[in-house]
């Protein structure tokens, strides 16, 4: 099991939100987030913020930090991917999911969110699932390994609403690579409400609001 940082919005939480944060960070990188995010008259909420294990990162000169997979080049058009990699991530988060139902949140009050490369794992984890949960959020990310995690998309994984966002100046991520993401999601019959920001790779506050009216129905009218 990940190790994790948790946060609870009140006493015995309804909903869980399991956030994956990108290459390099650790699971604080997004914590202080819960305040900005978090609506008064919502239910009580649990965050879990995991770290990533601690790998060599090959277009980082195999310098060792926290990554969800091995990035192998920056050439986002022919890209070679670490699906061992992708695959070993998804099934950490698996983990995770499956402890929440231990603790008593079933998947349809799990959502699943991520930055860069913990969105890319976000977004083909919850494809994935026998049972639909109540949302995936992307942030500045990608679907990873996109023909094999389609392939094996489940009926469930395709009806949980996704949430994906990206900077319109990303020069990590590029726009174009989250686009034809969406694209792959919407033709495979995902459900996507889709937004761009002019930012670089990162999040801005405008963005923190259209989430928080984006989970808003999820959290509190279970649509």
């Amino acid at each position: 099991m990940l190790e994790a940082i948790e946060r609870q919005t009140g006493p015995e939480p309804e909903f869980t939100v399991i956030w994956l944060h990108g290459l390099g960070a650790d699971g604080s990188d997004f914590v202080p987030l819960v305040p900005e995010l978090v609506r008064p008259h919502w239910p009580a909420l649990r965050f879990v913020f995991p770290h990533a294990p601690v790998r060599a990162v090959t277009i980082n000169r195999g310098m060792r930090m926290r990554a969800w997979y091995d990035i192998l080049t920056t050439d986002f058009i022919g890209r070679r991917e670490d699906a061992d990699g992708v695959r070993d991530a998804m099934l950490q988060v698996d983990a995770l999911l499956a402890r929440e139902g231990e603790r008593g949140i079933a998947p349809e009050r799990v959502v699943i969110a991520g930055f860069s490369q913990g969105a890319a794992i976000a977004l083909a984890c919850a494809l994935t699932q026998p049972l639909a949960l109540a949302g995936t959020i992307a942030l500045s990310g990608y679907l990873p390994l996109a023909r094999e995690i389609l392939a094996g998309a489940t009926p469930a994984g395709l009806s949980t609403p996704v949430f994906m966002a990206h900077g319109s100046m990303d020069p990590v991520v590029p726009l174009a690579l989250g686009e034809r993401s969406r694209e792959q999601l919407v033709a495979a019959g995902a459900r996507v409400d889709w937004r761009t920001y002019p930012m670089p790779h990162s999040v801005c506050p405008e963005e923190v609001t259209d989430l928080a009216d984006w989970l808003e129905p999820r959290l509190v009218d279970g649509s």
